[in-house]
C-alpha cells in the first residue's frame, strides 16, 4: 500500500508541497543511489521528500534519515498506535520532563560507574546512579554541575571528566 503524504501547515500559514508516494518496486535504486549521492543531491532529495529545507548536517545523516524517508514513503510510517505507546513509554521513562527527553539514557555510564578527575592537586571521584551523580557525598543532576563545584566555573561535564567519546566532547 502507498501513502501520500499530507500538507503540513508551515509556519507562515502556507501549506507545503504534497510529497510524492514512491512506489515499492523503486525503493531498492533509490537506497542504492543514496550511498554514492554528493551532498547538494542529498539537499535536494530533502527538497523533494520533506518539502523543506535541510538540516545542516552531514552526508551520513542526511543519507540515513533520507533512506528511512523512502521506505516511509512506500511502504508507510508506523501506525498511530504504535506513536501512541511509544510516547507512553517516553512518558514514563522521564515524566514528561522535556529536557529529560532531549538526554539519551545510553549516553549516561552504567550506574555504579566511578568517574575520577585530578584537578589542581586533589582526585575528584564521582559516583553514577541510575537517577544521577554523587560527588563529594552529595547527589547531582549532572555532571557538568559537579565540574561547576570542583573548579567554580562553567564547564562540559562530559569533557571535564574526559568522556571523549561522549555527547559533549565535540
Amino acid at each position: 500500500m502507498t501513502r501520500q503524504a499530507k500538507p503540513r501547515e508551515a509556519t507562515t500559514g502556507t501549506p507545503t508541497p504534497t510529497v510524492p508516494a514512491i512506489p515499492p518496486a523503486n525503493v531498492l535504486g533509490r537506497l542504492a543511489a543514496l550511498q554514492d549521492a554528493d551532498t547538494p543531491e542529498l539537499k535536494q532529495q530533502w527538497r523533494e521528500l520533506f518539502g523543506k529545507e535541510p538540516p545542516s548536517h552531514n552526508r551520513a545523516f542526511l543519507r540515513s534519515r533520507l533512506a528511512y524517508r523512502v521506505q516511509e514513503l512506500a511502504y508507510g510510517g508506523l501506525k498511530p498506535a504504535t506513536l501512541a505507546r511509544l510516547e507512553a513509554l517516553g512518558d514514563q521513562l522521564d515524566g514528561g520532563n522535556i529536557v529529560l527527553r532531549r538526554i539519551r539514557g545510553d549516553d549516561k555510564p552504567i550506574a555504579g560507574t566511578r568517574l575520577v578527575r585530578h584537578y589542581q592537586g586533589v582526585d575528584h571521584t564521582v559516583t553514577v546512579l541510575p537517577d544521577g551523580y554523587e560527588w563529594d557525598g552529595r547527589p547531582y543532576r549532572s555532571l557538568s554541575a559537579i565540574a561547576r563545584a570542583i573548579t567554580g566555573t562553567r564547564w562540559n561535564g562530559w569533557r571535564f571528566f574526559g568522556m571523549k567519546n561522549q555527547r559533549g566532547a565535540a
